[in-house]
C-alpha cells in the first residue's frame, strides 16, 4: 500500500488517498478513474511530498524505549538466576529424578533444587502433585 497526497488542479483540493502500488495508481489515472471527491474533475495529479522523518525518529524512539525495556528484564533475570545458584543445588538433567526422590521419599536437602526438564516431565511432575516453577534462563558469559 501507499498513500499519496493528490491535488485537484480544477479546484485546489488537497487531499490523501491509498492505492495498492504506484503502478496501481497509474492504471486507475491512465484509466481516468482517479477524480476529485470535491468537483468530480479528472485534473487529479500527485502532490509534492515530504518524507516522514519524524516517524523514523519516532520508530527509534520506541525501538530504544523496547531496547531499554529489554536490558531492564535480562538483568532481573540475572538478578534470580544468581540468586538461585547461590541458594540452590544445581541437579542438571536429574531434575525430574530428584523432585520425585524428595517429594516420595522425603529426601531432606539443605537446599532447594533447579535444573532441566522436559516438557512431558514436568506435566507428569504437576499431575504427581509436585510443584514445580520455570524459570527462564538466559546462558552468557556474563552471568
Amino acid at each position: 500500500m501507499i498513500k499519496y497526497n493528490l491535488l485537484c488542479k480544477k479546484c485546489s483540493l488537497n487531499f490523501d488517498s491509498w492505492f495498492a502500488s504506484s503502478k496501481e495508481f497509474d492504471k486507475l489515472k491512465k484509466k481516468k478513474l482517479i477524480n476529485c471527491h470535491s468537483c468530480g474533475s479528472l485534473r487529479v495529479v500527485k502532490n509534492l511530498m515530504a518524507p516522514k522523518l519524524i516517524n523514523k525518529i519516532h520508530n527509534f524512539r520506541y525501538e530504544k524505549k523496547d531496547l531499554l525495556k529489554y536490558q531492564k528484564i535480562k538483568k532481573k533475570i540475572n538478578e534470580y538466576q544468581k540468586f538461585i545458584k547461590n541458594n540452590f543445588d544445581y541437579v542438571g538433567e536429574n531434575f525430574a529424578y530428584e523432585a520425585r526422590s524428595i517429594h516420595y521419599n522425603n529426601k531432606l536437602r539443605d537446599k532447594g533444587i533447579y535444573g532441566t526438564a522436559s516438557k512431558k516431565d514436568l506435566k507428569e511432575l504437576k499431575e504427581e502433585g509436585i510443584n514445580t516453577k520455570i524459570i527462564p534462563w538466559v546462558e552468557n558469559e556474563n552471568n
